[in-house]
């Protein structure tokens, strides 16, 4: 997470927090036209449209307060969705056991992507179980993680329902 993610997790995070929300994270999509922020909330019963509509009112106008950001820029509030993102080590410890796709900043093994189960999380970082290994990645280097749905078992759940 670079420094303007951390000044801007710690200003949101609280308003989100009072607001009877979970603050899942942010991510800045860097695009010249149209920089976007999109800020990612949960809660026990899900999100509807009208807790995004909620957090963006507000968040709005804190972000107006303390123009945080320079310049133009658009704000989303999102849920986490199935492909959850994950950007602490709590929230890959939260969901131990499932599979997750993590990007790099920088190679390990020479490589940037990697696909497997969050088998461990320790200190400073996360251990997936790829193709039968165990590879051990640090927080620092992830630049992007996201749960990988498992379709075939929310599809039979949905089936058992009916």
């Amino acid at each position: 997470m670079n420094l303007s993610s951390v000044k801007l997790t710690n200003l949101l995070r609280p308003l989100v927090e009072d607001l009877g929300y979970e603050f899942v994270g942010l991510e800045q999509r860097r695009d010249p036209k149209n920089p976007v922020l999109v800020l990612y909330i949960d809660c026990p019963d899900g999100i509807a449209i009208e807790d995004c509509e909620k957090v963006s009112r507000e968040v709005a106008a804190l972000m107006d307060v303390e123009d945080p950001i320079p310049g133009r820029y658009s704000l989303e509030v999102s849920s986490p969705g199935l492909d959850r993102p994950l950007f602490t080590l709590e929230q890959f410890e939260q969901f131990r056991g499932e599979l997750a796709q993590v990007s790099l900043y920088a190679p390990s093994d020479g490589r940037r992507k990697f696909k497997g189960r969050i088998v461990a999380v320790n200190g400073d970082g996360v251990t997936l179980e790829v193709d039968g290994m165990e590879v051990p990645l640090e927080m620092a280097n992830i630049a992007k993680a996201r749960l990988v749905p498992d379709y075939d078992k929310l599809f039979a759940k949905r089936e058992e329902t009916r």
